[in-house]
């Protein structure tokens, strides 16, 4: 059996005097497999994503990412675990519309210290095998809604982390695109990259996942096998 790349263990989270968004919840992930975090808005779905990506920390139990406890690091140990080990997609993109794509690609290589020749060696490869080469020196705002996630998912992978974090990535897509970005999160699980994707999208979580996990009021309510 695979290694864990992601474990929670009773994991719980609250935030001011409300219902925990999270409540005693444990997950395993492991090398290689595409999993869906399913729910409705309110479910826990981002709580979980930001507390695996060390952006939040739990109130009780723990989470461990790659032989790393998450849930201990400091601010700047979650800065290096990210730039390491998690790469994120995000609903809207968050490129940089004054940095051409390659720069927009090259800048967590640059983060974290890679030489600028290796960097843009890299981006330049990435940008080839996600079909967005001719795309390096335009600027973000120029491109479609597909090509700019296109362009996250490079930057995502520019460090090689054994993790891609997946946040509703085809939510500010047309139907054509989303499907288009669903497409290549599957060659990418297919190629061995290990993917979260969180989503309230079934139809999306059964096109590119092998799992999903539905999460209601901060409990994970079932965990089941895609059928292909």
């Amino acid at each position: 059996m695979t290694s864990p790349v992601i474990e929670l263990c009773d994991v719980t989270r609250a935030y001011d005097e409300g219902p925990p968004a999270l409540s005693q919840t444990s997950l395993t992930v492991r090398h290689g497999e595409a999993v869906a975090i399913l729910g409705p808005s309110g479910s826990g779905k981002s709580t979980l994503l930001n507390l695996i990506a060390g952006l939040d920390r739990p109130d009780s139990g723990t989470v461990t990412v790659n032989g790393t406890r998450v849930d201990q690091l400091g601010e700047a140990g979650a800065a290096k675990y990210r730039r390491e080990s998690v790469g994120m997609v995000f609903q809207f993109f968050n490129l940089l519309d004054d940095l051409t794509v390659a720069d927009n690609v090259v800048l967590p290589a640059q983060l974290a210290g890679m030489q600028r020749a290796a960097a843009h060696r890299r981006a330049a490869e990435l940008l080839e095998a996600l079909g967005i080469a001719r795309h390096a020196r335009a600027y973000p705002g120029r491109l479609s809604g597909g090509q700019r996630q296109r362009v996250a998912v490079a930057r995502a992978l520019m460090n090689r982390p054994p993790l891609l974090l997946a946040d509703e990535p085809t939510g500010a897509l047309d139907r054509t695109s989303g499907e288009d970005v669903a497409g290549l999160l599957r060659e990418l699980n297919a190629d061995g990259q290990t993917i979260v994707v969180v989503t309230h999208d079934l139809a999306l979580a059964q096109s590119c996942t092998s799992r999903t996990v539905e999460l209601v009021d901060g409990r994970i309510i079932a965990d089941l096998a895609v059928a292909r």
